[in-house]
């Protein structure tokens, strides 16, 4: 028999609120979820990884009641609320930071409507809260950390059955990831895989000694609503509006930080989407100018529905920046960005409404073999 279970969770507190974002699936296996901030028991010492199909089955949708409850230090219950699921099985929300919910210490969750009078435990979880200065390094997966590849149907098949560590390892940008977190950087992982990947690229994670990243997936079955328009068709190719929409989600839930590092690669649209989100969260620009120039590029052509959604969510940024600064007129984001190039002499393709951004990339060039050591780091042109 299929039960709830808990398939991504993640709960962050900042100065103002807690920001909870959950999925949840239908399964006949125990979850195996690990929480985001705790080594996994026996994923270390355990050869078995698992591959992206194993957990196909999360392509179905459904819907759930899902009760959440947060303790305090004692384990008394502080807050208590029910919430229903998007079609997808999603919830994303803000608990508001007051004189009772700024004593949770932990959450359980509790599916309430799968059956009569049963409330099915999902699991507990423990909020993270990044400390001041608040620090934050997003990376994407694909061709930045593992040289995936997905351009032939046969490899789009291997990417599918086999585990993430047969695939080369992109050594400089493991070093630089796991640099940043040694420095007190919090890490995020932003992957345009599909969101049943989760599994395999957190098991990757903790075989590379990396434990408290929290993962963000693209979920293609929105590809295909009529209703929900966070994505269309053309997004399951075209990576720009996908990925920006997520740096401004992670944004939203770990408020502005003080230092940020974005690392990517020059495969796809990454210096576009990181140049035009560093003037999105510095203030360089209004929100309606930085959209207008976005959709004049080939990779964020956009609907109506993912327009107001899209433009909402650069003004909630300007929001909390515009909260910030009100706090400290001399704040000012520390922002770094890391690009992998194939090649030492491949060339940046800058749009020229961003080309003064340019001065914030660092670009490093690396083979694809799992053992060469990696060249220095090169300036972009």
């Amino acid at each position: 028999m299929k039960r709830p279970q808990i398939v991504h969770f993640i709960t962050i507190i900042s100065d103002d609120f807690i920001s909870l974002k959950a999925a949840v699936g239908l399964s006949r296996k125990p979850s195996i979820l690990q929480e985001p901030g705790l080594t996994p028991i026996s994923s270390l010492e355990s050869d078995i990884a698992s591959f992206p199909i194993q957990s196909f089955n999360l392509l179905n949708s459904h819907d759930f009641q899902i009760k959440i409850i947060g303790l305090d230090k004692d384990h008394k219950v502080v807050f208590e609320k029910e919430y229903e699921t998007d079609t997808y099985g999603k919830l994303n929300f803000k608990i508001p930071l007051t004189k009772e919910t700024f004593k949770i210490k932990s959450f359980q969750l509790y599916e309430t409507s799968r059956l009569p009078q049963v409330e099915l435990l999902l699991g507990s979880f423990i909020p993270l809260k990044i400390q001041t200065p608040r620090k934050i390094v997003i990376c994407d997966f694909d061709k930045t950390l593992v040289d995936t590849k997905y351009s032939t149907t046969k490899e789009v098949y291997e990417s599918l059955t086999k585990p993430l560590k047969d695939f080369p390892n992109v050594k400089k940008s493991i070093e630089l990831l796991k640099s940043y977190t040694k420095q007190g950087f919090h890490p995020f992982i932003l992957s345009a895989s599909p969101h049943f990947y989760e599994n395999a690229i957190r098991d990757w994670l903790y075989q590379n000694k990396i434990f408290t990243a929290g993962i963000f997936l693209k979920d293609v079955r929105q590809v295909f609503s009529l209703w929900d328009g966070d994505l269309g068709p053309r997004d399951i190719t075209h990576q720009g509006l996908y990925k920006l929409n997520q740096l401004l989600d992670i944004i939203n839930m770990t408020d502005i930080p003080d230092e940020l590092v974005l690392m990517g690669d020059n495969f796809e649209s990454d210096p576009v989407i990181y140049l035009s989100f560093s003037q999105m969260i510095q203030n360089k620009e209004e929100p309606w100018v930085i959209w207008k120039n976005l959709k004049d590029q080939k990779d964020f052509s956009i609907g109506k529905k993912q327009n107001s959604k899209f433009l909402s969510k650069i003004f909630q940024i300007k929001t909390l920046l515009n909260n910030k600064k009100q706090k400290s007129n001399k704040f000012q984001i520390k922002l770094k960005i890391f690009i992998r190039k194939k090649h030492p002499d491949e060339a940046l393709k800058i749009p020229s409404n961003l080309k003064t951004e340019v001065t914030s990339i660092e670009t490093y060039a690396t083979d694809t073999t799992p053992n060469e050591l990696p060249s220095s780091n090169n300036q972009p042109e």
